[in-house]
């Protein structure tokens, strides 16, 4: 775990990047209280009301790019197959925290370049106030480049950008979810996952990690390279596209292709910007304790996505 002086000592260089042996850094976590409890100040909700309701976070557009708002009378939201009562149903416009977390290891069928330009796309597609945490991972996740929207600094910081090692996917989304964004609750959190979805040695399961991100209501994007197993793998393990296809639809994200980067980050920020909405509404008639099915449907005219499973409170 990198100490908060060896960041100090190499602000005038190049940064190294921060080893995160099961976890992100100590000084990632303190500024991901800070920001956290800013953003709780101004006015953003919890997760879970204070009357014991949900709230979730809901892509909503009209079809056709038409860019009329939708509204609440415009949707359903049914918890384990039981409709509900929406309580508010908000556009949320606000800054979002964005981690980029891009597959290092020495198998990917892409080269250093390739992950190089999708990652510099997003550093010039981002909006005012959002921000870019950039992950690369094998054995082990680190931090390339820390929270910021300097488009500069993030293309110095890609340069240290290396394929070597295995592909713990699974054990980097976990430690991504439970240290550098579970502090930030309340805001629009997000990763966009840079891989083929191949996972080689991860101590976490796959079940374990989709149920995390649900729970802190984690939104996975997916930038999709070709997948290097084509298809042959161990029958006890998931299958690179099928973890894709699942993290996206179970978190309520989407996937694009690595060959084009510049179509995926402008779509992924122009979503999280005009298309997100806060849904809220108070479960009835739920097994205390238990993981629920969650579906919302928009009328017809209306796209709607969102996770596919309501984790425990």
């Amino acid at each position: 775990m990198c100490a908060l002086t060896s960041l100090e000592t190499e602000k005038a260089k190049v940064k190294p990047k921060q080893k995160l042996p099961g976890g992100l850094s100590f000084v990632l976590l303190a500024m991901g209280l800070l920001a956290g409890l800013t953003m709780a100040q101004s006015g953003h909700r919890p997760l879970v009301t204070n009357s014991g309701g949900v709230s979730v976070n809901v892509v909503a557009r009209r079809d056709n790019d038409r860019s009329a708002p939708v509204s609440g009378k415009e949707v359903a939201v049914f918890d384990n197959g039981i409709e509900q009562a929406i309580k508010n149903f908000t556009p949320d416009p606000s800054p979002a925290r964005i981690v980029l977390l891009v597959d290092n290891s020495l198998s990917i069928r892409a080269d250093v370049e390739k992950l190089e330009q999708v990652a510099r796309e997003f550093a010039y597609e981002i909006y005012e106030g959002d921000k870019l945490l950039i992950v690369g991972y094998d054995e082990e996740a680190e931090i390339v480049a820390d929270w910021t929207d300097d488009a500069k600094s993030i293309e110095t910081s890609l340069k240290l950008f290396r394929k070597k090692g295995q592909p713990h996917l699974f054990d980097a989304i976990r430690a991504v979810t439970d240290q550098a964004l579970r502090p930030l609750q309340g805001q629009k959190r997000i990763i966009v996952v840079i891989s083929d979805g191949l996972d080689r040695g991860s101590k976490a399961t796959f079940d374990q990690t989709l149920a995390e991100l649900q729970s802190s209501d984690v939104t996975v994007y997916a930038v999709q390279a070709i997948d290097r197993t084509r298809g042959a793998i161990r029958r006890d393990v998931p299958k690179p596209k099928q973890v894709i296809n699942k993290l996206a639809e179970g978190t309520g994200g989407q996937i694009f292709s690595i060959d084009k980067p510049t179509d995926a980050a402008k779509s992924i920020c122009d979503e999280l910007r005009k298309n997100r909405y806060l849904l809220s509404y108070a479960p009835s008639s739920t097994p205390f304790g238990q993981a629920r099915s969650l579906l919302v449907l928009g009328d017809q005219g209306i796209t709607v996505r969102a996770k596919s499973m309501q984790q425990p409170n």
